[in-house]
């Protein structure tokens, strides 16, 4: 298998997104604040002349809100639907390839973490949950919807 993952670190825990679905690492400086958006929708940034939704992955995840008070934030950029988003990580680690294909998780995570696993999936260092983008975007409103 020559999937390549991009390891990141959310809410303490390091974990796997797929590197097919990231189209760069940006640092975001400035947000801009969306009135009546979904909690985990943290604002809106700019990146090379295009918007990006800026997703909050710790509310996504149920973990609580990531504090943006203090100026920079790493992000994976993503494109889904023609849409652009940020998704705010705590830290980002390195591209490593997959030595497997994701298997199911044999154990409990959390509402949050289960409703975004695509499995754990082998690597070098050690096994990685792999993260479905998708559903990270969609936020915990979706499983409600």
């Amino acid at each position: 298998m020559n999937r390549l993952l991009l390891v990141v670190t959310i809410g303490g825990q390091r974990v796997a997104l797929p590197s097919e679905a990231v189209e760069s690492v940006v640092e975001l400086d400035a947000l801009i604040p969306v009135p009546c958006a979904a909690p985990h929708v943290a604002g809106l940034s700019a990146l090379r002349s295009r918007v990006l939704t800026v997703i909050d992955c710790m509310r996504s995840l149920e973990l609580g809100a990531t504090d943006c008070s203090d100026g920079i934030r790493e992000a994976a950029v993503v494109e889904l639907d023609g849409h652009h988003y940020a998704l705010i990580v705590d830290f980002v680690e390195d591209v490593v390839e997959a030595l497997s294909e994701p298997a199911p998780v044999q154990a409990a995570m959390g509402d949050g973490w289960e409703r975004v696993s695509a499995g754990l999936v082998e690597t070098e260092t050690g096994p990685l949950l792999l993260v479905d983008v998708a559903a990270l975007i969609a936020g915990v409103e979706a499983k409600a919807a």
